[in-house]
């Protein structure tokens, strides 16, 4: 994203609030519902799965046809467990979450001249939070390039046990 050039202080400020606080304020919110709906959408079929596996047990002693969809369930209930696992979206929808209520907060601090803003000029102000803001955001995407390594390293652990025997 280019910085556009401006005339006054004003025109800088009501830009960065605009489109980069705000922006990025409203991309960690997204990604956090996001996060929030897969691992909650997963975690639901796991509990349902395992759950079936008890009643199609009791189920199975009068029918063959059962023990093989008790497995099943097993089965599905584990490959749930290691996409939730993979993917980290419960971890990302609670980091995504923190991030946008801290870039809250921060802007909010800043709106009303409290906290760290307090007794500082217009300009200092601004500087400050700008500081803040973008050593914020700078730690959320040094941490989910952390995450993507920590992924890539769990599937090459999965691959090499399935080739292991």
């Amino acid at each position: 994203m280019a910085i556009p050039k401006f005339e006054t202080f004003e025109e800088l400020e009501d830009w960065y609030l605009e489109n980069r606080l705000e922006d990025q304020i409203k991309w960690y919110d997204s990604k956090s519902v996001e996060k929030q709906k897969r691992y909650k959408f997963i975690k639901a079929g796991e509990i349902i799965f395992s759950g079936l596996i008890p009643f199609l047990v009791i189920l199975g002693q009068n029918s063959s046809i059962f023990y093989y969809l008790t497995a099943l369930s097993g089965v599905v209930t584990t490959i749930l467990a290691a996409f939730n696992s993979l993917g980290k979206y419960h971890e990302l929808w609670l980091e995504y979450r923190t991030t946008a209520e801290t870039l809250k907060h921060e802007k909010y601090f800043y709106i009303t001249k409290a906290g760290p803003y307090r007794n500082l000029e217009r300009e200092e102000a601004f500087i400050l939070l700008v500081e803040r803001v973008e050593s914020l955001i700078s730690r959320e995407n040094t941490q989910w390039i952390l995450n993507i390594g920590d992924i890539e390293k769990e599937i090459e652990k999965i691959i090499n046990k399935g080739g292991k025997k």
